[in-house]
């Protein structure tokens, strides 16, 4: 059976919360009624069927034809099945997931994979600041699944993750891994400025970076993790994979300006 198709009628004029276009939300639901649903927004109310065309399909597929930064909250709080957004999208994108695949074309905007406990998000252009990061009030950011970012992503990436990897297999901003209390960042590229500020624990990988002096040189790397790690993100990302198991990393220890139990494993200094 093909997938439960929405088509993105015209540029949307304001922005949309699209967490109802969900495998969970919309099985056993009739395109009458998935075009009633409503889409909480800033200004005008707006419906499901105001904004999309929507083609009869497996609600546990779901595929949405056009993106915009506007679209947020796409595949919020899904525990099975899988969406694939043709496009771009706003902030927010996978937020609470905790199960099941979301992939995106383009690029994400801010905040996306914050909250998320489970499954896959897959973008393949670039990610906007606080990737997998807490949102306001949230104690912690990213628990639990798997995040590839095809192209870059912005600022504070990983900040206060808790479980869970994300792969970048480009550049990233400033601070990547501030505040991590555990789980795994991989950067394939250039981490930007200041990466572990203030690290707990967790392991971060970069291609290219410069440790803070609050990080102390060990020189020990563990190749029995890096070759389980590896082979385990080869199906996903054979550029992280190469990374990790391949080059020889030089291992630094901390953040020690705070508990200092992190590790940055950098294969070559910035």
């Amino acid at each position: 059976m093909s997938a439960l198709r929405f088509q993105l009628r015209a540029p949307p004029p304001q922005r949309l919360d699209c967490s109802a276009l969900t495998p969970d939300r919309l099985r056993g639901v009739s395109l009458a009624e998935i075009a009633r649903l409503p889409l909480q927004t800033t200004r005008a109310a707006l419906s499901v069927g105001d904004v999309f065309t929507i083609a009869a399909g497996d609600a546990g597929d779901i595929v949405i034809a056009g993106g915009s930064p506007l679209m947020d909250d796409i595949g919020a709080g899904m525990t099975a099945g899988t969406i694939t957004i043709e496009g771009e999208v706003g902030i927010r994108a996978g937020h609470g997931m905790r199960g099941g695949r979301l992939r995106i074309t383009g690029n994400a905007g801010p905040y996306a994979a914050t909250g998320l406990l489970g499954g896959e998000i897959e973008i393949g252009g670039d990610a906007g600041d606080f990737l997998g990061a807490p949102g306001a009030g949230e104690p912690a950011g990213m628990a639990g699944g798997v995040v590839v970012v095809r192209g870059s992503a912005g600022a504070r990436a990983a900040d206060r993750l808790r479980r869970g990897v994300i792969v970048i297999e480009g550049d990233s901003g400033d601070t990547p891994a501030s505040r991590m209390l555990a789980g795994t960042l991989v950067i394939c590229g250039r981490a930007g400025a200041a990466p572990g500020y203030l690290m707990r624990r967790g392991t971060m990988f970069a291609q290219h970076a410069t440790p803070l002096a609050t990080f102390s040189a060990t020189g020990s790397v563990d190749h029995v993790f890096r070759a389980l790690l590896a082979r385990a993100l080869a199906p996903l990302s054979a550029k992280a994979a190469t990374l990790i198991g391949g080059a020889a990393l030089a291992r630094f220890s901390g953040d020690l300006a705070g508990l200092g139990k992190g590790e940055l494993l950098i294969a070559a200094a910035a």
